[in-house]
């Protein structure tokens, strides 16, 4: 049987329109794998603790009839070089461990409006500027597959975090 977990954006997005499962149902899942797999691999540098309430505002909007979005439900994670509102900014530096952001990014601000729910923050290469990803605020994200094999440079944790079901989408 497939895990809620290993489904990808599309089976998400059309079992929560179907009503087959809740918004709720698949963030809970999504934020358990975390729980249990993140700490092995560093990909998650900081969930997101709104992340149930906004899969209930999709499954109320799902109640009320309206369409939620194209992505209704879907987990995803956001690099930690992007700005969402009420999280820092840090892009990997502890200089700018503080640097807290007062609005969200068009590409947050577009996820949300499409109905995705953001679960979490995704670890990147101080500056995001390495082939591998490590840095002194966040550590070292290992590839879930093969630890001895980088998940890549910028969007290493977001690589790690989908590879692991983490998320269903990585930004």
């Amino acid at each position: 049987m497939t895990q809620i977990w290993e489904m990808t954006a599309s089976e998400i997005a059309g079992s929560v329109r179907s009503g087959t499962l809740s918004a709720q149902e698949v963030t809970q899942a999504h934020l358990d794998r975390i729980a249990a797999v993140n700490p092995a691999i560093n990909a998650v540098v900081q969930t997101c603790t709104d992340a149930l309430d906004a899969a209930a505002e999709v499954d109320a909007a799902l109640a009320r009839g309206e369409d939620p979005g194209p992505m209704a439900g879907v987990p995803v994670t956001i690099k930690v070089n992007v700005d969402q509102k009420g999280f820092a900014n840090t892009n990997g530096l502890r200089i700018q461990e503080n640097l807290i952001a007062e609005h969200d990014s068009p590409v947050v601000s577009n996820l949300r409006k499409a109905g995705a729910v953001i679960v979490g923050r995704t670890n990147t290469p101080a500056f995001s500027l390495r082939w591998f990803t490590n840095n002194g605020l966040h550590g070292q994200t290992l590839n879930p597959r093969n630890p001895a094999i980088t998940p890549g440079g910028s969007s290493g944790g977001a690589s790690a975090s989908v590879a692991a079901g983490l998320c269903a989408l990585g930004h």
